[in-house]
């Protein structure tokens, strides 16, 4: 929309355009083809809260699980303070709630990234119930250690619309004196395979 026409509309019309634009970034954020990699997560008794339901709180926990598995996995992280030559903290976090998870339904985490810095790095995240069938997802040891890339046929038993979106940052700082630092070049090698699009 050319500035002068968005300079031109009421208030109200500007506060419509602009939710609208947001919700149609929600709307792509929920689909599976918005994530290159996948964890199914065992959900635990001690999750659910006193109304049945996980509480809003251990959704962070699933995501903070899903990227380090796969920095571990898939970068190289050393998670050894002792071995370690660079660690992550996490600067920014936020969790959108659309449904509800309850135990001991299996959902899947999903990241992508959105941006790899000098330092620091932007994910996207999401999590996506089962679908109603029967059976639980089939999941094995493998999906547990590799997890599952996007187009793996295991993606299917899971819903299309996440339950939960979110996002996080982390900035890589030198261990020893917690300064940013640069990102080595295969870990970063590692999290430009999950590169997608801006979803704005």
């Amino acid at each position: 929309m050319a500035f002068w026409v968005w300079r031109l509309l009421p208030g109200n019309a500007r506060s419509l355009v602009t939710s609208s634009k947001s919700w149609c970034a929600e709307d792509r954020r929920r689909r599976q083809e918005a994530y290159g990699y996948f964890l199914p997560i065992q959900t635990r008794w001690q999750d659910n809260d006193q109304y049945g339901h996980v509480n809003n709180a251990v959704y962070y926990g699933y995501f903070d699980t899903i990227i380090n598995h796969y920095l571990i996995r898939y970068c190289g992280l050393q998670t050894n303070l002792l071995m370690s030559p660079l660690v992550g903290f996490m600067v920014t976090n936020q969790c959108t709630f659309h449904s509800p998870i309850r135990f001991p339904q299996i959902p899947a985490a999903a990241l992508a990234v959105e941006r790899v810095g000098r330092s620091s790095v932007h994910y996207r995240l999401a999590l996506f119930l089962p679908k109603p069938t029967p059976e639980p997802p089939s999941v094995d040891h493998r999906d547990l250690s590799d997890g599952l890339f996007s187009g793996h046929p295991k993606l299917a038993q899971f819903d299309a619309l996440a339950c939960a979106t979110g996002s996080s940052v982390h900035v890589f700082v030198n261990p020893a004196t917690s300064q940013p630092m640069s990102l080595p070049e295969d870990f970063r090698r590692g999290l430009q395979k999950l590169l997608g699009p801006a979803l704005v």
